[in-house]
């Protein structure tokens, strides 16, 4: 599985036009092939701060995503942007569930 964020900080003034644009993404790239989830959310202490988090099947799927149109749309915000965004894309080899919180829980009492 393959796990991206993304953070952007609009400019003041820009600020709607970012999570229209943001927005509009949402739901035709959660229909793409090997996408498990894809969200945006606004940073709770500074409205100017957006963060996506996305899930990918492989690696392959995400570069497609990279390479596609919409993502051009993404990139295309820069003008509306204090800095580049940041991008962070990490590999996830092993996953633990509620199970793992319950044996730790369990063994401290």
């Amino acid at each position: 599985m393959i796990f991206v964020r993304i953070t952007m900080n609009s400019i003041p003034e820009k600020q709607l036009e970012v999570m229209q644009t943001l927005l509009s993404m949402i739901e035709p790239t959660e229909m793409e092939s090997g996408c498990l989830s894809y969200a945006w959310f606004r940073d709770i202490e500074n409205e100017n701060r957006f963060s996506m988090l996305g899930e990918w099947e492989t690696r392959e799927d995400l570069d497609r995503h990279i390479q596609s149109a919409r993502f051009g749309v993404l990139l295309g915000t820069k003008s509306l942007l204090r800095e580049p965004p940041r991008v962070d894309i990490h590999t996830i080899s092993n996953s633990e569930g509620m199970e793992s919180v319950n044996a730790v829980r369990g063994k401290r009492g």
